[in-house]
Protein backbone atom coordinates (compact mmCIF):
# COMPACT_ATOMS: atom_id res chain seq x y z
CA UNK A 1 0.00 0.00 0.00
CA UNK A 2 1.14 3.48 -0.78
CA UNK A 3 2.67 5.76 2.06
CA UNK A 4 -0.52 7.86 2.88
CA UNK A 5 -0.91 11.21 0.60
CA UNK A 6 -0.29 13.79 2.89
CA UNK A 7 3.12 12.17 4.37
CA UNK A 8 4.44 11.99 0.89
CA UNK A 9 6.57 14.67 2.32
CA UNK A 10 7.36 13.91 5.46
CA UNK A 11 10.98 13.10 7.01
CA UNK A 12 10.12 10.56 9.21
CA UNK A 13 11.29 6.86 8.02
CA UNK A 14 8.36 5.09 6.99
CA UNK A 15 6.25 2.57 9.22
CA UNK A 16 4.64 -0.29 7.91
CA UNK A 17 1.63 -1.31 10.08
CA UNK A 18 -1.33 -3.83 9.57
CA UNK A 19 -4.42 -2.20 10.59
CA UNK A 20 -7.90 -3.95 10.80
CA UNK A 21 -6.40 -6.67 8.89
CA UNK A 22 -5.23 -3.76 5.23
CA UNK A 23 -1.33 -2.97 5.48
CA UNK A 24 -0.63 0.96 5.77
CA UNK A 25 2.63 2.81 5.35
CA UNK A 26 2.81 5.80 7.76
CA UNK A 27 5.54 8.34 8.02
CA UNK A 28 5.49 9.31 11.63
CA UNK A 29 7.88 9.98 14.55
CA UNK A 30 8.86 6.63 15.72
CA UNK A 31 7.46 7.57 19.40
CA UNK A 32 4.13 8.89 18.53
CA UNK A 33 1.53 7.12 20.28
CA UNK A 34 -0.44 4.57 18.46
CA UNK A 35 -3.04 6.19 19.20
CA UNK A 36 -2.34 9.73 17.34
CA UNK A 37 -1.26 7.63 14.02
CA UNK A 38 -4.95 6.20 14.14
CA UNK A 39 -6.47 8.97 14.45
CA UNK A 40 -4.61 11.45 13.19
CA UNK A 41 -2.99 10.07 10.54
CA UNK A 42 -4.99 6.79 9.26
CA UNK A 43 -7.86 8.72 10.10
CA UNK A 44 -9.87 6.11 12.68
CA UNK A 45 -11.48 7.93 15.24
CA UNK A 46 -13.21 5.10 17.03
CA UNK A 47 -10.69 4.78 19.34
CA UNK A 48 -10.95 7.44 22.08
CA UNK A 49 -8.51 9.64 24.41
CA UNK A 50 -8.86 9.41 27.44
CA UNK A 51 -5.93 10.02 30.09
CA UNK A 52 -3.21 9.66 28.15
CA UNK A 53 -1.14 7.62 30.43
CA UNK A 54 -2.69 4.01 30.09
CA UNK A 55 -5.47 4.46 32.84
CA UNK A 56 -8.64 4.67 31.77
CA UNK A 57 -8.97 1.96 28.93
CA UNK A 58 -10.31 4.17 26.50
CA UNK A 59 -7.50 3.80 24.18
CA UNK A 60 -7.78 0.41 23.81
CA UNK A 61 -7.23 -1.80 20.57
CA UNK A 62 -5.99 -5.12 19.97
CA UNK A 63 -2.27 -5.82 18.91
CA UNK A 64 -2.08 -9.29 18.06
CA UNK A 65 -5.19 -10.07 19.72
CA UNK A 66 -4.23 -8.88 23.02
CA UNK A 67 -6.09 -5.89 24.33
CA UNK A 68 -3.44 -2.69 24.58
CA UNK A 69 -3.37 0.76 25.18
CA UNK A 70 -2.95 2.68 22.47
CA UNK A 71 -2.19 6.25 24.34
CA UNK A 72 1.27 4.90 25.83
CA UNK A 73 2.41 2.23 22.81
CA UNK A 74 4.47 4.07 20.17
CA UNK A 75 4.59 3.72 16.72
CA UNK A 76 7.92 2.17 16.81
CA UNK A 77 7.13 -0.84 19.38
CA UNK A 78 3.96 -2.22 17.36
CA UNK A 79 4.90 -5.54 16.42
CA UNK A 80 1.71 -7.59 15.54
CA UNK A 81 -1.55 -7.04 13.94
CA UNK A 82 -3.57 -3.66 15.13
CA UNK A 83 -7.45 -4.17 15.42
CA UNK A 84 -9.75 -1.18 16.34
CA UNK A 85 -13.21 -0.64 17.60
CA UNK A 86 -13.95 -0.03 13.49
CA UNK A 87 -12.96 -3.77 12.44
CA UNK A 88 -14.08 -5.80 15.98
CA UNK A 89 -17.82 -5.95 15.07
CA UNK A 90 -16.62 -7.72 11.81
CA UNK A 91 -15.29 -10.69 14.26
CA UNK A 92 -17.69 -13.14 15.48
CA UNK A 93 -17.15 -12.00 19.33
CA UNK A 94 -16.73 -8.70 18.10
CA UNK A 95 -20.53 -8.98 17.07
CA UNK A 96 -21.63 -10.97 20.17
CA UNK A 97 -20.04 -8.28 22.27
CA UNK A 98 -21.97 -5.54 20.24
CA UNK A 99 -25.21 -6.91 19.72
CA UNK A 100 -24.81 -7.84 23.91
CA UNK A 101 -23.82 -4.05 24.69
CA UNK A 102 -27.18 -2.73 22.36
CA UNK A 103 -29.73 -5.33 23.83
CA UNK A 104 -28.50 -4.52 27.54
CA UNK A 105 -28.17 -0.72 27.39
CA UNK A 106 -25.18 -0.81 28.22
CA UNK A 107 -24.08 3.02 26.64
CA UNK A 108 -24.99 6.18 29.12
CA UNK A 109 -22.89 8.72 27.38
CA UNK A 110 -20.77 6.62 25.31
CA UNK A 111 -17.60 7.65 25.54
CA UNK A 112 -15.53 4.42 27.06
CA UNK A 113 -17.41 2.43 25.11
CA UNK A 114 -15.50 1.24 22.64
CA UNK A 115 -12.60 0.84 24.93
CA UNK A 116 -14.87 -1.37 26.73
CA UNK A 117 -15.96 -3.82 23.91
CA UNK A 118 -12.37 -3.83 22.71
CA UNK A 119 -10.98 -5.02 26.58
CA UNK A 120 -14.21 -7.41 26.80
CA UNK A 121 -13.89 -8.96 23.11
CA UNK A 122 -10.24 -9.77 23.94
CA UNK A 123 -11.62 -11.32 27.43
CA UNK A 124 -14.09 -13.07 25.37
CA UNK A 125 -11.61 -14.71 22.95
CA UNK A 126 -9.26 -15.84 25.71
CA UNK A 127 -12.28 -17.23 27.67
CA UNK A 128 -15.32 -18.06 25.96
CA UNK A 129 -17.15 -18.39 29.64
CA UNK A 130 -15.76 -16.27 31.70
CA UNK A 131 -16.34 -15.90 35.91
CA UNK A 132 -17.47 -12.49 37.39
CA UNK A 133 -13.41 -12.64 38.96
CA UNK A 134 -12.19 -13.49 35.24
CA UNK A 135 -14.35 -10.47 34.08
CA UNK A 136 -13.46 -8.01 36.70
CA UNK A 137 -10.14 -8.79 36.28
CA UNK A 138 -10.25 -8.30 32.37
CA UNK A 139 -11.98 -5.10 32.45
CA UNK A 140 -10.93 -3.61 35.72
CA UNK A 141 -8.25 -1.08 33.23
CA UNK A 142 -11.30 0.50 32.15
CA UNK A 143 -13.11 3.26 33.72
CA UNK A 144 -16.82 4.36 33.12
CA UNK A 145 -17.33 7.55 34.23
CA UNK A 146 -21.17 7.05 34.23
CA UNK A 147 -20.92 3.81 36.35
CA UNK A 148 -22.29 1.14 33.90
CA UNK A 149 -20.25 -1.72 35.04
CA UNK A 150 -23.22 -3.94 36.37
CA UNK A 151 -24.35 -3.77 32.73
CA UNK A 152 -20.80 -4.37 31.28
CA UNK A 153 -20.46 -7.39 33.48
CA UNK A 154 -23.90 -8.47 32.59
CA UNK A 155 -23.29 -8.14 28.88
CA UNK A 156 -20.29 -9.81 29.01
CA UNK A 157 -21.93 -12.51 30.00
CA UNK A 158 -25.04 -12.40 27.59
CA UNK A 159 -22.22 -12.42 24.85
CA UNK A 160 -20.61 -15.44 25.76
Amino acid sequence: MPILEQQANSPWPVTSLVINGQRTELRVPPDMPLLWALREVVGLCGTKFGCGIGQCGACTVHLDGNPVRSCVLPVSDVNGPVTTIEAIGKTDIGKQVQAAWLKLEVVQCGYCQSGQIMSAAALLMRDPHPDDAAIDAAMSGNLCRCCTYPRIRAAIKVAT
